[in-house]
């Protein structure tokens, strides 16, 4: 019995459309246009800034009655916070991947030692918070942002240019 072989230009392991052409990677659909994105970003930095505004006058006012000074604490807090999160939505993806992570990193940090810190807690506590969930959203992040790419360019390079570990770089120079 005689099958089919694969066209000439893909491997084994790569796989192949119906039409015989390969598939270099798999994107998901995309059902909303770039506008219905670009309004869901700002939206849900909105609604993100309006949680964080009345948490933040929450956390102020512990328990007490409601002030409109702390309703325009509460206002100013969501302000700033749904700007500076568009702000980091726009900005963030143009970065390199560390400086990627570090800024979320750092925004996270400060947002949540922010909110600690009206609590009534102490400014070294606020900071020792801040810089704890800090470093956890930066490793996690980190990992987020390079493991993904990595495994997608070890995906489409053939077995056959791999290098194994136990294999010594090449310097480029000529030995003798």
């Amino acid at each position: 019995m005689v099958h089919a072989a694969p066209p000439a230009r893909t491997t084994a392991h790569m796989p192949v459309t119906t039409a015989g052409t390969p598939v270099t990677a798999y994107r998901p659909p995309d059902v909303f246009d770039r506008r219905a994105h670009m309004v869901a970003r700002v939206a849900g930095s909105v609604l993100l800034g309006l949680v964080y505004g009345y948490w933040a006058a929450a956390n102020r006012r512990s328990g007490g009655p409601i002030t409109g000074w702390n309703v325009l604490f509460g206002l100013v807090c969501a302000v700033v916070f749904a700007a500076l999160c568009i702000g980091m939505l726009r900005v963030a993806p143009r970065l390199a991947r560390g400086a990627h992570a570090l800024l979320w990193a750092v925004f996270t940090g400060i947002a949540l030692g922010f909110l600690y810190s009206q609590t009534g807690q102490s400014v070294l506590r606020s900071c020792g918070l801040a810089l704890a969930v800090a470093a956890a959203v930066f490793l996690f992040d980190y990992y987020r942002y390079y493991t993904p790419r990595s495994a997608r360019r070890r995906a489409d390079t053939p077995r056959s240019t791999r290098r194994r570990a136990d294999t010594p770089r090449s310097t480029g120079r000529h030995a003798g």
